[in-house]
């Protein structure tokens, strides 16, 4: 399994171009300098009034497949 942490501040009127699907993918850097690409869609569970703030982990296969996003308390960040 491979594990990607990252922080994340989207502001509601940002998320807008993603939820209307002008933008598809999200791009981050991670903690560790790794920069890693997943679909915008994988965030609406975590959206609020306020947009998106956070650090989460994006959990994968070896293969980059079956990709699972989680938020992380600040003390789980490694």
């Amino acid at each position: 399994m491979k594990r990607f942490e990252f922080h994340l501040d989207i502001s509601s009127e940002r998320y807008l171009s993603y939820y209307k699907g002008t933008v598809n993918q999200v791009i981050v850097q991670c903690f560790n300098g790794v920069s890693v690409q997943f679909p915008a869609s994988m965030l609406t569970q975590f959206v609020s009034i306020r947009g998106i703030h956070g650090n989460f982990a994006l959990t994968c296969d070896d293969n980059f497949k079956s990709s699972q996003l989680n938020r992380l308390a600040t003390r789980d960040v490694k």
